[in-house]
């Protein structure tokens, strides 16, 4: 990545007073506009060189501006996944850098999955029913102690959510990825390995990127080889996992599932996986925490110096082109 020249606009959706340590627009001829995907555009986009897409507002505000960025050199998302921004990509020109914001989601996301593998193992739901009918739910509950988890997606989100599953005694973990590797956890298996794999595991975490290698990833045939009484839980994209055989799946009462996305979402109202046995539902929160706000400044900050400076960028998924 060459230095900048001349002068660039850079569309941020933070207010750039709001965001500490940008680089100088005096020293760096950068122009910080701001639109948070809900208003009109800023200015021209074809002046913009640095965008960074709106967070959570979906792939047609975040592709909205990119075929007439005529100037464009980096596409910074604010999240883990780029699957919202990839269908713009083929109307901007080659050379364009699209980066995600590695760093920014881990610890939130990684909260999330331990509280739902709790929550639904524990019967934290029951409980917030019986506690609303004045019921008195006693008895004996699963608990994650002891049993054999499956991390499915060994990035960077699922290596946060294995540094967390430590202290909780689990039998084994087991790591999959699309590749296999070694790490100083142990081995991660390769995404072939899976139906082997999976009969053998009493949780199964998805933490995947969406990709058309994902897509369906956890369909029926994933899903029957589960064993009985089995927990999916999904905090990667809704489309990894088939909803219809989840359906099926839940509704016979062999697996219980724990999700953070689905498909469709949001999830709207009369859906069958609201009502779902067994089904523990979270609206897409796991990175939209009082943590993500400092992160994603940090990032922004430390790529637009990068990018003034001409050095490389950091979590650079693709160059189109």
């Amino acid at each position: 990545m060459t230095a900048v020249d001349a002068t660039a606009d850079v569309w941020l959706p933070i207010p750039a007073d709001e965001v500490e340590g940008l680089p100088d627009p005096e020293a760096t001829g950068f122009t910080y506009r701001y639109w948070d995907g809900l208003t009109d555009f800023p200015a021209d986009p074809a002046d913009c060189a640095f965008y960074v897409v709106p967070y959570m507002k979906g792939t047609e505000i975040a592709v909205r501006p990119l075929a007439a960025m005529t100037s464009l050199r980096v596409v910074q998302t604010l999240s883990a996944g780029v699957d919202h921004v990839t269908p713009g990509l083929p109307d901007v020109a080659p050379g364009v850098a699209l980066c995600n914001a590695r760093g920014v989601h881990e610890a939130s996301t990684a909260e999330l999955t331990l509280a739902l593998v709790l929550a639904s193992l524990r019967g934290i739901p029951g409980f917030v029913r019986g506690q609303d009918r004045e019921e008195w739910r006693a008895g004996f509950y699963p608990a994650l102690a002891d049993k054999s988890v499956l991390i499915v997606g060994y990035g960077s989100i699922g290596e946060a959510i294995d540094d967390r599953l430590a202290p909780f005694e689990c039998a084994r973990v087991v790591r999959v990825a699309r590749s296999a590797r070694t790490t100083g956890r142990g081995p991660v298996h390769a995404f072939t390995d899976l139906p082997r794999l999976l009969p053998e595991a009493d949780v199964v975490i998805l933490s995947t990127p969406l990709t058309e290698e994902t897509r369906n990833l956890a369909d029926a045939a994933f899903l029957a080889r589960m064993k009985d009484g089995a927990l999916l839980v999904n905090v990667a994209r809704g489309p990894v996992v088939d909803t219809k055989a989840l359906l099926a799946e839940t509704g016979s009462g062999r697996l219980t599932a724990a999700l953070d996305v689905t498909d469709p979402e949001p999830l709207p109202a009369g859906h069958p996986l609201w009502h779902a046995p067994g089904v523990l539902i979270s609206p897409h929160v796991g990175g939209s925490t009082s943590a993500f706000m400092p992160r994603a400044k940090r990032l922004i900050t430390e790529q637009l110096t990068r990018f003034a400076a001409g050095e490389p960028l950091r979590n650079l998924v693709l160059t189109t082109g």
